[in-house]
């Protein structure tokens, strides 16, 4: 950490009530934010997807587990990964406390990926995960809801820039996950909420990369009080600490 400024502790106060101001700012907009996220309308989903779960294949709305709202995080891990995306696994490290929570206001949680569900269950134990964890393998489901690339989105300039000429960052991702790049930036990250209502499912909000707020937000909120704060290094995470399974 580097050296800092020091000061007098009426320093500090007159400082920290100009902070305040701008935190108090920050709530406001956030709790605006959450209320026209609330005011979206739904869209009725129409199609029919299937995903494999650990008790055979299921259709979206089987997923609910009986609770009229579905909040499901897409976890970067494609077909051809041999781990999931570090920034997804630092996430989902916390996915096993908060759900008990969820259920309790009515709202059923769990991962979505591409990943065949046999490579899902492998890793999923590797990490002591008991979170659900589906697999979309074979549904059109993650191209239809933006969580994957199409052949022609991967042609788009920004993307095809990123594959043909990659960032330090990123090609350290991509060891990590065991994957090529143009292969494995097909998989994105982000969340979706689905509600169930007359018996009807309806897509009510999505959020997708890039966005590096939703990857880690409770670790993030934790760092963001500290005086090193988050750091701009990739930083180790478990991901790297189990050995394979």
């Amino acid at each position: 950490m580097e050296q800092h400024e020091v000061g007098t502790r009426e320093q500090w106060t007159e400082a920290r009530a100009r902070l305040r101001e701008r935190e108090d700012e920050i709530s406001r907009l956030m709790r605006e934010a959450a209320e026209m996220r609330r005011g979206l309308p739904w869209v009725a989903v129409k199609k029919d997807y299937s995903f494999e779960t650990e008790d055979g294949p299921r259709p979206l709305a089987e997923l609910f587990d009986g609770r009229p709202q579905l909040l499901a995080y897409n976890l970067m891990f494609g077909p051809s990964y041999t781990g999931a995306c570090p920034g997804c696994s630092g996430l989902a490290d916390h996915f096993d406390g908060g759900i008990v929570h969820l259920n309790h206001h009515d709202v059923t949680m769990l991962a979505i990926s591409r990943a065949p569900l046999e490579k899902i269950l492998a890793y999923k134990q590797r990490m002591g995960w008991k979170f659900p964890w589906v697999s979309s393998f074979g549904s059109d489901y993650p191209y239809d809801f933006g969580f994957a690339l199409t052949e022609e989105q991967k042609k788009i300039p920004m993307v095809a820039e990123m594959i043909s000429n990659p960032p330090d960052f990123l090609q350290e991702w991509s060891r990590a996950v065991g994957t090529d790049l143009e292969t494995g930036l097909v998989e994105g990250p982000g969340w979706i909420v689905f509600a169930m209502q007359d018996g009807v499912v309806h897509h009510t909000y999505s959020r997708h990369a890039p966005d590096g707020e939703m990857l880690s937000p409770y670790f993030n909120l934790l760092l963001d009080q500290t005086p090193g704060g988050r750091g701009d290094e990739m930083r180790a995470t478990r991901h790297d600490e189990y050995p394979d399974s």
